[in-house]
């Protein structure tokens, strides 16, 4: 899902791209790496203040266990 972006008085209509929206409310981000990294937490982060979100997953799917793979972010 495309999510427009506007800096100094520029729209950007696809700055960022969100993996899944679900109700409108919770951002999730699939991911099939070695592990969960910093940056993609600052990832989500980013996609949650932009659009004013308070609730984010991310899910990686790389791990045996589907449950290790999950890491839930909450803005503010």
């Amino acid at each position: 899902m495309p999510l427009p972006l506007n800096y100094k008085g520029m729209n950007l209509e696809c700055g960022y791209r969100l993996d899944l929206l679900v109700e409108d409310l919770v951002v999730v981000e699939l991911k099939a790496l070695e592990a969960i990294e910093p940056i993609h937490e600052a990832q989500l982060l980013t996609y949650l203040k932009l659009r004013n979100t308070w609730l984010g997953m991310i899910i990686n799917f790389n791990v045996k266990m589907l449950k290790d793979g999950v890491r839930r972010l909450v803005n503010g």
